[in-house]
């Protein structure tokens, strides 16, 4: 009875959140963000093909004298083998290369599915440094070297895993991945895979199968990163520097820090290449030289504001939290649709580029000694005149429509008391109501997944 009941209840919350959502403009702009990745296969030339929305990632053909070489090749395997199949329709050339933009799963964990055609291709990636791990896939490895796990269940419920249909929108610049087939749930294998040719230069002239390239190192998103423009057509394939979103200066999921003054210089030099054609990791194409011009110089000129300004406002003394307020993008920038923020967020990006350069020390000596959750709870509750009254402060700002602060009160109560199953519910269902209003997909994805298993939790 008890199992049922719960079970009836968490059905009850998805269902509310399912109908409520549709009330929202959040929802309703991220509804619309996905005609970015609804799949297709866009044709530049005679010998470029482009697929979007096939998987996580997109993926790129190009035919050349004999074979064909690939541009990334998704995160599913299973994805991978339709796509596969869809680009037999066009050609039987076999492979010759593949050339990996960067070290994230979701941009190579498909390869088996053109490997096993037995064609033996060179497969490129970028050799970089991150601490003391050289070479490719440098976020998994230094992880693995340091024994991390845990990250694998936050970018779960970045994710959204776990989430029923119902209230699992998207992933911001990327439908929902393939539930058994994740970059967090395949750590280990794709932390083993290597590419057999690497750039290790800032830029580097190729010619395969009478095709050429120019694989340019472009710090980013990972120190692995590169992009890979094609002179003669005007064709830039820049992976994940640019995609239709804010850019995701720091992943809620956490890695090591992503050098943001880097990478908006590498969107400087993208910039310089004049490109007719803009082909990102994620979301559909840029076409028209002076369209990607403009959408480039606006998410150079973004990152770069960011960067700057918390840099000044480090330098004034602030803290983190005094930041955020203080860098806000200016009006022409904030209002493009392609800096919106359905991926990453200016305030994160604030907060990672602080720690970054200063470490977790705000500067505030109060922090060097804080009180631990519970006794400050306990405080907090005298204060306030007790805990029934901390509770009743809760259940008053839930009703109120204040979720933030009746999800922060509930830490507090759950700091006195972590089995107090009346709280945990009450903070579920405030980070749920928070999820509704978060056109961050992300960090919507976080709230609901954490609240589901939270209510989970009540199980045992």
């Amino acid at each position: 009875m008890k199992t049922r009941n719960f079970i009836l209840f968490v059905a009850l919350i998805v269902l509310t959140i399912a109908t409520n959502a549709q009330e929202t403009e959040a929802t309703r702009i991220l509804k619309e963000q996905n005609k970015e990745f609804e799949p297709e296969i866009f044709k530049f030339g005679d010998n470029v093909w482009f697929a979007v929305g096939h998987d996580v990632s997109n993926v790129a053909m190009i035919e050349g004298e004999t074979g064909i070489i690939l541009i990334d090749a998704g995160q599913s395997p299973v994805s991978m083998e339709a796509l596969r199949l869809k680009f037999r329709e066009i050609t039987d050339k076999p492979i010759k290369a593949i050339l990996i933009t960067h070290g994230h799963g979701d941009h190579f964990g498909g390869i088996d599915a053109f490997l096993k055609e037995g064609d033996q291709p060179q497969v490129w990636g970028r050799s970089s440094a991150l601490g003391n791990n050289i070479g490719f896939n440098l976020e998994a490895n230094a992880g693995k070297e340091a024994g991390l796990t845990y990250a694998n269940a936050r970018g779960a419920r970045q994710a959204g895993i776990i989430l029923p249909d119902s209230i699992h929108i998207n992933n911001g610049i990327a439908p929902r991945p393939d539930k058994q087939r994740t970059m967090f749930t395949r750590g280990n294998e794709t932390a083993a895979f290597s590419p057999t040719h690497f750039l290790k230069d800032q830029r580097k002239q190729i010619e395969i199968d009478g095709v050429k390239f120019e694989l340019v190192a472009a710090t980013g998103e990972t120190y692995d990163n590169m992009y890979i423009w094609m002179p003669d057509q005007k064709i830039l394939f820049c992976g994940d520097t640019y995609y239709k979103s804010f850019p995701n200066l720091y992943t809620i999921r956490g890695s090591q820090y992503r050098d943001v003054k880097s990478w908006y210089e590498s969107i400087g030099k993208m910039e310089s290449e004049n490109a007719e054609y803009l082909l990102p990791g994620h979301t559909r194409p840029v076409i028209g030289k002076d369209k990607v011009k403009k959408v480039l110089t606006d998410y150079h000129d973004a990152i770069k504001f960011v960067f700057d300004k918390t840099i000044e406002g480090m330098n004034k003394g602030m803290t983190p939290d005094h930041l955020v307020e203080y860098v806000k993008l200016p009006e022409h920038l904030a209002t493009k649709p392609n800096l919106m923020g359905y991926y990453g967020r200016v305030d994160w990006g604030v907060r990672s580029i602080f720690n970054g350069y200063l470490g977790w020390f705000d500067g505030n000596p109060v922090n060097l000694n804080r009180l631990t959750p519970k006794i400050e709870a306990e405080k907090v509750a005298e204060m306030v005149g007790g805990k029934g009254q901390l509770r009743s402060n809760a259940l008053t700002a839930f009703k109120e429509g204040e979720f933030q602060w009746a999800s922060q009160l509930c830490d507090y109560l759950l700091a006195l008391n972590e089995s107090d199953k009346e709280i945990i519910k009450l903070k579920a269902k405030s980070l749920m109501e928070i999820a509704k209003t978060m056109v961050n997909a992300t960090g919507r994805n976080y709230m609901n997944s954490y609240a589901i298993q939270l209510l989970k939790g009540l199980e045992n």
